[in-house]
């Protein structure tokens, strides 16, 4: 076993200590995430708060079969799509190139107010795929379960945004 898997079977019995270098390890991630999400500061530091207490409370159903962090941001989204759901959070995401694309340049600099709209423009499923994938690297296969939905909606969601943002962007005529 690994140091973090030490921490994992500690606080699952009860170690508190152990759960709190868990949580510095981690909290800064899972903060980024929250925020990248709902892009308002006091619902990411709420909604990390709440991911936490959550993998606190379910630590002990916690399975080492995937890694820690893994799991903490699985239930750190499932807590801002609960906020979405129930109207207190507004989601957003960063864009992410397309692996499989070519990678491209731009002749002149596109701020970053302009990509936030373009990200911000997209529909709800097409943003979440794409910062679980292109932000924090996650597969489609990690990601379908995370948003609810099958493995090949999560792959269209990802390539629709992509051609969105390129659309909205104008990144083809940027193309180099």
């Amino acid at each position: 076993m690994d140091e973090e898997q030490l921490l994992v079977a500690r606080a699952a019995r009860g170690d508190q200590r152990a759960f709190e270098r868990l949580y510095r390890a981690h909290v800064d991630r899972v903060y980024g995430l929250c925020l990248r999400m709902t892009r308002n500061t006091a619902t990411a530091e709420d909604s990390t708060q709440q991911a936490f207490v959550q993998a606190w409370e379910g630590l002990a159903r916690f399975e080492l079969r995937s890694a820690f962090g893994t799991w903490l941001h699985r239930i750190a989204v499932n807590v801002v799509l609960g906020q979405r759901r129930s109207g207190t959070a507004e989601l957003a995401v960063a864009v992410a190139e397309d692996a499989d694309d070519a990678p491209f340049t731009l002749d002149t600099p596109v701020e970053v107010a302009e990509i936030e709209a373009a990200i911000d423009s997209l529909p709800e499923g097409a943003r979440h795929v794409l910062i679980l994938s292109g932000i924090y690297g996650y597969s489609h296969v990690e990601i379908a379960p995370m948003l609810g939905v099958a493995e090949g909606t999560c792959k269209a969601q990802l390539h629709r945004a992509r051609g969105l943002l390129r659309e909205r962007l104008n990144i083809e005529a940027r193309r180099a």
